[in-house]
């Protein structure tokens, strides 16, 4: 029994300095750096595909735009973005194509972070929606949770994005942030 008593105070002995050396900053910006070295240049990237180029075309959503975030509506108006309706349809496709730029750059600084990765948790999830019901994604890709396959674009990876805004939106970016910097000022 010593043995197992020695073992475990070296554990929690161990433990307690990793947690007190990570204090406050280090999740937070942990958190941020992972999502944003995984998947800020895949929304940007997706957000450049959604404008024109050069100035202004560069701030107002394109044709692709509403074929990627409205496709039925799209078609429908012949992929004329004068024919789509303003409300709701255009104020969606401004509002994702701003959503995809804005949103992970405000992450990766820490700027409002809780409100940012809610925002974000709520883009994914009707970036997900719009990916299986208006682009029909298939059942192998949409996955299933606690299935033996880890590849699927919905259930798996999307779950994955999912996390480190849970915990970003729970316990915030931490002092080494944006939002850090704002609140020792006040």
């Amino acid at each position: 029994m010593a043995i197992v008593n020695s073992i475990k105070g070296m554990h929690d002995a161990f433990f307690r300095t990793l947690e007190t050396l990570a204090g406050d900053w280090f999740l937070g910006l942990a958190a941020r750096l992972v999502f944003s070295s995984v998947l800020l240049m895949f929304f940007v990237n997706s957000a450049m595909t959604k404008v024109g180029s050069g100035f202004p075309d560069m701030f107002i959503p394109a044709v692709g735009a509403y074929a990627q975030i409205i496709p039925h509506i799209a078609e429908a108006a012949g992929y004329d973005p004068s024919q789509i309706a303003v409300f709701p349809w255009k104020l969606i496709v401004l509002a994702g194509t701003y959503a995809e730029f804005i949103l992970p750059i405000m992450l990766l600084i820490g700027l409002f972070t809780r409100f940012t990765a809610l925002a974000l948790i709520g883009f994914i999830v009707v970036m997900s929606i719009v990916d299986v019901t208006l682009h029909n994604l298939d059942p192998k890709s949409v996955g299933f949770v606690f299935d033996r396959v880890q590849d699927a674009i919905i259930a798996d990876q999307r779950l994955m994005w999912i996390f480190p805004l849970i915990y970003l939106v729970l316990r915030g970016a931490g002092p080494l942030s944006v939002d850090g910097i704002i609140c020792r000022a006040r």
